[in-house]
């Protein structure tokens, strides 16, 4: 697969990144802000490392990925000797990009990997603590389970800021059944660190719980995952 080379041909002299506000910087934004503040170009200006005199990291990513309409899909499908015929992109360069989504290929098609029964809050705890734990915003997940209490998937219901996220019941259940839940259990994170539930969280699982009865999938547990620890409202007496 080839592709035209995009030259961008500036009328004036671009900025470097190292001139840019340190906000703005990808390298400093990852580390000040977390992965998921990142662009798609911010992420791959970081594995490319320079641009060139004339076009910065971030606007030689940019060129790539408008090259192949914006799809990371059609991006991950290229070689490296397709990558270096954009100008500015070396072998170096090229097998970086390479090697990084292909590495996000192959972990998009890991299987969730199965566990041993959840006996209890701790084990369902290990399961999201990877996805739950170094966000600083909220996000809101379900674990699905099989009749078995298995693991049968887990799915990032949305995310939103540092004190609050959306928690659709729609979107909950769709997910849930679409995915042949037997069982559900809710979770987010609290960036703040406190794992103390708010009125709002209590008020929400009473909803959501109500629902899983009439639609047959019934919420089982909801955990709030913070820096210290967590908090099962299944524990704490919060379901009933």
């Amino acid at each position: 697969m080839g592709c035209r080379v995009i030259d961008i041909k500036p009328a004036d002299e671009r900025i470097g990144i190292k001139h840019w506000a340190e906000a703005d910087r990808p390298r400093e934004k990852l580390m000040g802000h977390g992965r998921r503040h990142l662009t798609d170009a911010e992420l791959i200006a970081i594995l490319i490392g320079s641009g060139s005199r004339n076009e910065t990291a971030v606007d030689l990513s940019k060129r790539m990925l408008a090259a192949y309409g914006h799809d990371l899909n059609q991006l991950g499908m290229l070689s490296v000797r397709d990558l270096c015929r954009f100008k500015g992109i070396g072998e170096a360069k090229a097998m970086s990009v390479v090697a990084a989504l292909e590495l996000g290929r192959r972990r998009s098609e890991l299987p969730v990997p199965e566990c041993s029964k959840l006996e209890c809050s701790r084990d369902a705890y290990r399961a999201l603590h990877p996805h739950l734990s170094d966000l600083d915003h909220e996000e809101f997940w379900i674990l699905i389970l099989n009749r078995g209490n298995l693991i049968k998937g887990l799915k990032l219901i949305s995310h939103g800021g540092q004190s609050a996220t959306i928690a659709d019941p729609k979107m909950i259940f769709r997910t849930a059944l679409e995915n042949g839940a037997a069982y559900i259990i809710l979770a987010h994170n609290h960036p703040s660190g406190s794992v103390k539930p708010s009125s709002e969280d209590i008020e929400l699982t009473k909803r959501l719980r109500n629902a899983g009865r009439v639609l047959g999938v019934p919420v089982i547990d909801h955990l709030i995952i913070g820096s210290a620890g967590y908090c099962s409202f299944r524990d704490e007496g919060l379901l009933d």
